[in-house]
């Protein structure tokens, strides 16, 4: 099954990168860093105490773009090759949420004029999106629906990583981090609701 969890690939330099923020700012900014974790909307921002953020706001709105386009893709693959009411339920819910926060996000950068800028972390979520979607094509019936459910409950829980150990605390804007703050909860309820339907259906 090391297949279905390809897509982590993709997302290890998102951890790579949340881990780096964190053993950074350990030694000095361990409180600032729990408060991030506690309560992102009120933590003031992180990883700038060398003076240049571990990634820049154009950056982040590429990252957020390509996480939010994998996770469509795979939705609406989803909804043509899978017969399983909650998964396509849940599948109908990504391509919604994820459609709107990236509507958001190209609104407000537009807005801003900010052109997002692609990346290391950008390009390796496209890839790696590209990768699980061809193994998810591969697959029919209850095998599919296993393993889109587990990659949805892996990425989920990297993508949270990222938002409060780079994303939320590295966003100089106040209308991006604003932004990234508001969908949090959104990402905490896809998880929730995907490891429900993981367990329904047996688990990884």
């Amino acid at each position: 099954m090391k297949k279905i969890l390809v897509y982590l690939t993709a997302l290890s330099l998102l951890s790579a990168c949340s881990q780096n923020d964190a053993d950074q700012n350990a030694a000095d900014t361990t409180a600032t860093d729990t408060a991030v974790a506690a309560a992102p909307a009120a933590a003031p921002a992180a990883g700038t105490n060398a003076g240049t953020p571990a990634v820049t706001d154009p950056q982040i709105a590429a990252i957020v773009v390509a996480a939010n386009d994998a996770d469509i893709k795979w939705a609406k693959l989803a909804l043509e090759k899978s017969q399983n009411p909650k998964v396509r339920e849940f599948a109908e819910a990504m391509v919604n949420d994820h459609g709107g926060v990236n509507k958001s996000a190209v609104e407000l950068v537009t807005r801003l004029g900010v052109t997002p800028e692609p990346n290391p972390t950008s390009q390796q979520l496209v890839q790696g999106g590209d990768q699980m979607h061809s193994t998810l094509n591969g697959m029919t019936g209850a095998e599919f629906d296993k393993a889109y459910i587990n990659n949805e409950v892996a990425y989920h829980k990297s993508v949270l990583n990222a938002v409060d150990s780079t994303l939320i605390p590295n966003a100089q804007n106040a209308e991006l981090k604003e932004l990234l703050v508001s969908v949090r909860p959104a990402f905490v309820n896809h998880l929730a609701v995907a490891q429900g339907i993981q367990g329904s259906l047996g688990g990884q």
